[in-house]
């Protein structure tokens, strides 16, 4: 198995990623093909792609933000079964975050991730793709530490349409398991630049973020 990074649409490893995407998540999840173009040259954004016989069977995209030393794992497809991706790429990532973390003078303070939360909505079938089943996939991350924000979660539709995306938590997988809460500044600041490539946010995400402003904590849960 080859952990192999993709920085180019041109790579035709692209083409394959962007079709396994398509056929794992909702339309409103997948960002339009050439609008992928300058995010894959950005150096803090990393898709890895992993390859076996020649084939893409299983991608990861994750971001580092070394003024908060912080990571956001935007999205983790699992392919195939039976071929133990799902360690393969959570291990190869958390190597590399580790070494940029090591680069930046210190431990990496923890991930953010949106999981999706199958006991609200239950229309999730992810291509009928058995591995990426929401129930197991929020076992799984549980199961790796994350934890559930104590706040109501929308983000903006990847298809900047200005609709809201619900059913989904944001979590955060602490480098220390004695974090049990994140400073609500921290949260606002990472949301708004994530999400500042898309310009039609909806009034839920803005009154999210409002919100937020008005808060000094926000607690980790369990999920």
């Amino acid at each position: 198995m080859e952990y192999i990074r993709v920085t180019s649409i041109d790579d035709p490893l692209f083409t394959k990623l962007h079709n396994l995407m398509k056929e794992v998540f909702p339309p409103e999840e997948v960002l339009e093909f050439s609008l992928w173009k300058e995010p894959l040259q950005d150096p803090g954004i990393r898709v890895f792609v992993a390859v076996h016989e020649g084939e893409v069977v299983g991608v990861t995209e994750y971001r580092y933000y070394p003024d908060w030393n912080i990571a956001m794992t935007d999205f983790t497809i699992v392919g195939k079964p039976g071929l133990s991706l799902g360690r393969f790429l959570a291990s190869k990532r958390q190597e590399d975050l580790q070494s940029l973390a090591r680069d930046n003078g210190d431990d990496l303070f923890g991930m953010f991730a949106e999981i999706y939360d199958p006991y609200r909505r239950d229309d999730h079938d992810f291509g009928g793709v058995k591995t990426m089943d929401p129930f197991v996939r929020r076992e799984v991350l549980s199961h790796l530490g994350y934890r559930r924000l104590d706040i109501p979660y929308v983000h903006p539709s990847w298809e900047n349409d200005g609709t809201a995306v619900e059913g989904l938590d944001l979590c955060f997988l602490p480098g220390n398991d004695e974090t049990g809460e994140l400073p609500a500044a921290l949260i606002v600041d990472f949301l708004t630049t994530y999400y500042a490539v898309l310009p039609n946010k909806p009034q839920e995400w803005l009154d999210m973020i409002k919100n937020l402003k008005s808060r000094d904590t926000v607690s980790l849960l369990p999920l």
